[in-house]
């Protein structure tokens, strides 16, 4: 079971962290304190910080989309405000303008089917089947995912100062 000061010190770490990446952290600390808590059982459970909220398998390969931070989140933030457990949530709702709403699981029941199991080159999600790079115009950062984030961890610029970006060989 972990201890009062291993919660508060992940809540600290996890707060930091999210709003040097332009994330942020649920408002109502007491809810947030319980997820934090829930990570830290199942890390000591399984060896890694599974989502408090998903049903682990217990095998880290397996589990690799629902580690958190989540492969969802992004997208769960975009679209609903929240990630699917409500510990990461929009600026709205950060600062108290929106309240998290239902979100529906993203989770692909199939393993087959989760991020772990593809790969560059079987990707459904861009052209060719790679997954998109977007490139961040204002300071030059790169992602591999399906969407740009919300916000550049580096600069800190929005959503729409991101671009396509393509290899030249």
């Amino acid at each position: 079971m972990p201890t009062p000061d291993a919660i508060q010190q992940l809540y600290e770490r996890l707060k930091a962290e999210a709003e040097a990446a332009g994330y942020h952290l649920n408002p109502d600390v007491e809810f947030t304190l319980a997820l934090v808590e829930s990570l830290l059982v199942n890390q000591e459970r399984y060896g890694y910080p599974a989502c408090p909220c998903r049903l682990a398998a217990g095998v880290r390969q397996e589990d690799l989309d629902i580690i958190c931070p989540c492969d969802y989140r992004d997208a769960d933030l975009v679209d609903y405000g929240a990630c699917y457990c409500a510990l990461y949530v929009s600026e709205e709702i950060a600062r108290g303008e929106a309240a998290p709403q239902p979100i529906p699981e993203r989770r692909p029941p199939d393993p087959a089917q989760r991020p772990q199991a593809r790969t560059a080159t079987t990707t459904p999600a861009a052209p060719g089947g790679r997954i998109p790079v977007w490139r961040c115009r204002v300071c030059g950062y790169l992602c591999a995912r399906d969407q740009p984030p919300a916000v550049c961890p580096i600069c800190k610029a929005k959503r729409d100062r991101f671009e396509p970006f393509t290899f030249q060989p």
